[in-house]
């Protein structure tokens, strides 16, 4: 194994970064600079190449710490300070995405035009709720689950949790499938019913379900698959 020390300033990500600045650098560069040292059989640039081939950008992502930390290589800092860059990185998309909020949703369109680069690709099932005032302005888009998502275990004690605390009249649920097929399932369908009977009981209104696909969503209230 060459040492990682032995190669040319040239090559190495940091010198590369201080010279050049941080656009001509590869995913595995980037993320060398990151991990700062490698394992006992690899550089930190191996390790990151490695890291980068398996996983992707995308799916270092959606990572937790402790999925992290399963890698060979990746102890508690490393796993605490990529889930730290890319927790940082995804609040700054929500600020981005904040920007594009319109202040009155008129109909699923516009929810769909917020969320599609967020939900469209990933390969993990995200579930949402879209928390509305009276006048339908966005007071929040809520996160409820996040991979290895079944419908049939989501409760209505989670859905409308901060939609109470929020002082929210109304909301829109949008989840995806990964499949990239926005078809609802039976599940989808059951689920948003369930949801809708619990939002009456408590004053919050369910207005629709949007499933997202790649690049097109279904809204089960267009379709006519939910009872209003």
């Amino acid at each position: 194994m060459y040492r990682f020390k032995d190669l040319p300033s040239s090559e190495k990500p940091r010198e590369k970064m201080l010279q050049f600045g941080s656009e001509p650098l590869s995913d595995s560069e980037l993320l060398a600079i990151l991990l700062r040292t490698g394992s006992k059989d690899k550089t930190v640039l191996q390790l990151a190449q490695e890291l980068i081939s398996t996983y992707g950008l995308t799916g270092l992502a959606q990572m937790q710490v402790y999925d992290l930390k399963s890698i060979k290589g990746i102890g508690d800092a490393k796993a605490s300070e990529i889930r730290a860059v890319f927790e940082i990185a995804s609040r700054l998309e929500n600020k981005t995405v904040s920007k594009k909020i319109k202040e009155t949703i008129t109909g699923p369109e516009d929810i769909v035009e917020i969320m599609i680069e967020k939900l469209q690709f990933t390969k993990q099932e995200l579930f949402y709720t879209v928390l509305l005032t009276t006048k339908n302005t966005i007071i929040s888009f809520e996160e409820i689950s996040r991979g290895g998502l079944n419908i049939a275990s989501i409760f209505p004690r989670e859905v409308f949790n901060k939609a109470i605390r929020q002082s929210a009249a109304k909301m829109i649920l949008v989840h995806n499938h990964p499949s990239g097929d926005p078809t609802p399932s039976s599940e989808d369908i059951n689920l948003t019913n369930r949801l809708m009977e619990a939002g009456k009981l408590i004053g919050i209104r369910v207005l629709d379900h949007i499933i997202v696909g790649e690049g097109e969503y279904i809204s089960l209230k267009e379709q006519g698959l939910i009872n209003d």
